[in-house]
């Protein structure tokens, strides 16, 4: 049974055929983001380093979270970030419910809790910066992510999109883009899905570096994360 399941995923995470069509940006985008991830590799690593030790002597649980996200094509891989949560974090959330009922109304609606009572002290501070997400830098070099595009997004998120779902699709999900830089959290699901599809109609070199730039205050100052 292990063995069949294995195949199983490895079969559903190997959808993406040669016959379809590739990611926007094509080759000139795919060599940026390759040479982008490299270098972050080697400026961030003293940083990947204690970041990691935060994690684990925060509470001895596991360094890195993966959780399967729709790429490109509707391709499923394994996102990576730096854990920020409590182990049993969806009988923690089932609970918060039960207590909170308002709380599921507003995890339907944008699959995201300002008051996350699964966050640990140390992920808090680390989804504050998005350093949670920076593992997701080995994403962007095996090809499932790029520097800049579309959040990537679970299944059901994905349902959220409609007819526009057809334009997160095109692209490889970033690990910034238009909607991060643009109001995040604050920003409703709706205008989230138009920020995609304005950034998949109007892609260009130029359009990913004002994205990149724009990321480092927005990140500093935290607007709209948590």
């Amino acid at each position: 049974m292990k063995l069949a399941s294995s195949t199983a995923n490895r079969e559903d995470k190997r959808r993406l055929g040669s016959d379809e069509p590739p990611a926007i940006g094509g080759a000139w985008k795919r060599v940026f983001d390759v040479f982008g991830a490299l270098a972050a590799l080697v400026v961030f690593s003293p940083l990947f380093l204690m970041l990691g030790m935060l994690v684990k002597l925060s509470d001895g649980g596991s360094v890195f979270y993966r959780h399967g996200r729709i790429g490109r094509n509707g391709r499923v891989f394994d996102c990576l970030k730096f854990r920020t949560m409590v182990p049993n974090g969806e009988e923690v959330l089932a609970a918060h419910f039960v207590r909170c009922p308002e709380a599921r109304d507003e995890w339907l609606a944008t699959r995201k809790l300002k008051d996350d009572p699964r966050v640990t002290r140390v992920g808090t501070v680390l989804r504050k910066l998005s350093l949670d997400e920076l593992p997701q830098i080995y994403n962007i070099l095996i090809g499932d992510m790029s520097i800049v595009g579309p959040r990537p997004v679970v299944k059901k998120e994905l349902e959220l999109y409609g007819k526009a779902a057809s334009y997160y699709l095109k692209s490889r999900p970033g690990l910034t883009g238009l909607w991060q830089i643009s109001g995040r959290n604050d920003v409703s699901y709706a205008q989230r899905v138009a920020y995609d599809m304005h950034y998949v109609e109007n892609w260009s070199i130029v359009f990913d570096m004002k994205i990149i730039l724009r990321t480092v205050p927005v990140v500093v100052a935290a607007r709209g994360s948590y």
